[in-house]
């Protein structure tokens, strides 16, 4: 009996050592295989069999059984891409991927991600990646989704400020009595270049994408001929500037055919005279009655922006009100215009300072502001807050996951949060082949949650974690693996020796 006994205890060491080679086979194949981790087995013996001794009772080892195969979820290392969907985990979790059309969940840890033609998130075998939609602000929208992209292009915005720092030459003398008056959209050319000192042209957008020109223009006041002169003017320091567009593009009712089509807003610019910095402004705007050409329908401008720049109207879309703001160094900080100044620019009378010019109840020089030096007018910085229509030119991922496309118009514009996942026992995962995991009861339930919090690992984009199986580790393995089938393998033939030595005894 305990011969025979003998061969099972041999079997069993065949058996899980065959096992273990399966399991070295597999870390091997699977050295190239991105975000593969390792396996390893451990052996345990059987239950021992008892047995009668000269000294009462003993126990008789059955063999060796496998006790366990054990996942190793040691990182593994970085593998540099030129691909920027190509994404590594450093640290705990697992990304989080579902077929299309379904709502099961599986995890992985091989970030090998691009876009398909429906604009899915997708691994090579067409499982889609989950994470949360991003509002404009980069916050969470919802519950975790499959990422997907619905669209391809940034839509168009408005401008709704401009701004424009110059300095312009103290030195220059007035060119004409009025700028205004000089501009004449009816005309071949609107404006002569002999009627002002200095220009300055920004681009800007309307609601539909389309690209418009506003050029301002600048002219030395005179004090003797100008219509803004009044006795609170400081000649010697004042401007008078006009905020114009190209007449075929404003399509304000009622300016149309008129000599004053394209000029949005009008005023003077009041320099420090001992800084040279914009100490004060006055702006006025059409009030909408015809004509258009009449001064006394040029009224002061009626609202200021939230920082308290003056505003004007227009629309280069039919219909449209589009609200701009003017911001040329400095601002009023409590958004109103002095009491008792001229209603509008018809009503200026240089006799009676009393009926004089606009000034607001405060000015606040900004920290970039319009100069008068003793230098040539130039443009020292210019922007506007539009954009026209742009379309998708590349995705990047930032470490926390968070996901921006990078539009042809400048735009850089939230997208997607890439989710994580990890698990209270990760060694009861379930293998699911393609580098996927499944959860199981003993495993419990995915805890999601934004890389790098919560104990989730952060990204790293342009990378993918290769394998983490030590092959020098697995030819060592290989090697006693081998010598242990070996060495069981001996006992079945050396117990069949015995055997046939005990059927030989009867002759």
């Amino acid at each position: 009996m305990g011969i025979s006994s003998s061969l099972y205890s041999g079997v069993s060491g065949l058996a899980t050592h065959g096992d273990a080679m399966s399991v070295i086979g597999d870390n091997i194949a699977n050295v190239n295989t991105i975000g593969f981790k390792a396996s390893r087995t451990t052996f345990q013996d059987v239950l021992s069999q008892s047995v009668a001794t000269a000294s009462g009772t003993a126990q008789i080892g059955r063999g060796a059984a496998l006790s366990e195969i054990d996942t190793l979820f040691q990182q593994g290392s970085f593998e540099s891409t030129s691909n920027a969907t190509d994404l590594a985990i450093g640290g705990n979790g697992f990304f989080i991927v579902s077929p299309q059309g379904s709502e099961t969940e599986y995890y992985t840890r091989a970030g090998q991600f691009r876009f398909d033609a429906d604009g899915f998130f997708v691994n090579p075998a067409g499982y889609v990646a989950r994470g949360w939609a991003l509002d404009d602000n980069g916050n969470d929208e919802g519950t975790l989704q499959d990422i997907q992209l619905s669209t391809f292009t940034s839509p168009p915005e408005a401008t709704q400020e401009i701004a424009a720092i110059t300095n312009l030459d103290t030195t220059d003398n007035s060119n004409s009595d009025s700028l205004f008056g000089a501009w004449d959209a009816t005309a071949a050319e609107t404006i002569g270049d002999a009627s002002y000192g200095y220009q300055t042209a920004i681009r800007v957008y309307d609601s539909l994408g389309n690209s418009h020109d506003i050029t301002l223009f600048y002219d030395k006041m005179n004090p003797a001929t100008s219509e803004y002169y009044d006795g609170n003017v400081d000649a010697d320091n004042t401007w008078e500037y006009i905020v114009t567009c190209d007449p075929a593009s404003d399509e304000r009712a009622g300016v149309a055919g008129s000599s004053a089509q394209g000029v949005l807003m009008r005023g003077t610019l009041t320099f420090d005279s001992s800084s040279g910095a914009l100490d004060s402004m006055a702006s006025y705007v059409w009030n909408g009655t015809a004509p258009a050409a009449d001064d006394a329908n040029w009224v002061p401008s009626t609202t200021f922006s939230t920082e308290g720049y003056p505003e004007f109207t227009t629309q280069f879309v039919p219909g449209v009100d589009q609200t701009i703001s003017l911001q040329l160094g400095t601002r009023s900080t409590n958004g109103a215009w002095t009491a008792g100044g001229a209603a509008n620019i018809g009503a200026i009378d240089p006799t009676d300072p009393a009926v004089g010019n606009l000034v607001s109840s405060s000015w606040e020089p900004q920290a970039l502001t319009s100069t008068q030096y003793a230098s040539s007018s130039t443009t020292i910085y210019q922007t506007q807050d539009g954009y026209g229509t742009g379309f998708l030119e590349n995705i990047s991922v930032d470490t926390d996951g968070i996901m921006v496309g990078h539009y042809s118009n400048g735009q850089i514009l939230y997208l997607y949060r890439v989710g994580l996942a990890k698990f209270n026992n990760d060694q009861a995962l379930n293998k699911a082949g393609g580098n996927l995991w499944a959860a199981t009861r003993a495993s419990g339930d995915a805890i999601t949650g934004h890389p790098g919090e919560n104990g989730l690992g952060k990204i790293s984009p342009n990378s993918l974690e290769q394998s983490n199986v030590d092959i020098a580790s697995e030819f060592v393995k290989m090697i006693s693996t081998q010598r242990g089938f070996q060495a069981n393998s001996k006992i079945i033939t050396t117990v069949d020796t015995m055997l046939q030595e005990l059927i030989n005894l009867k002759r």
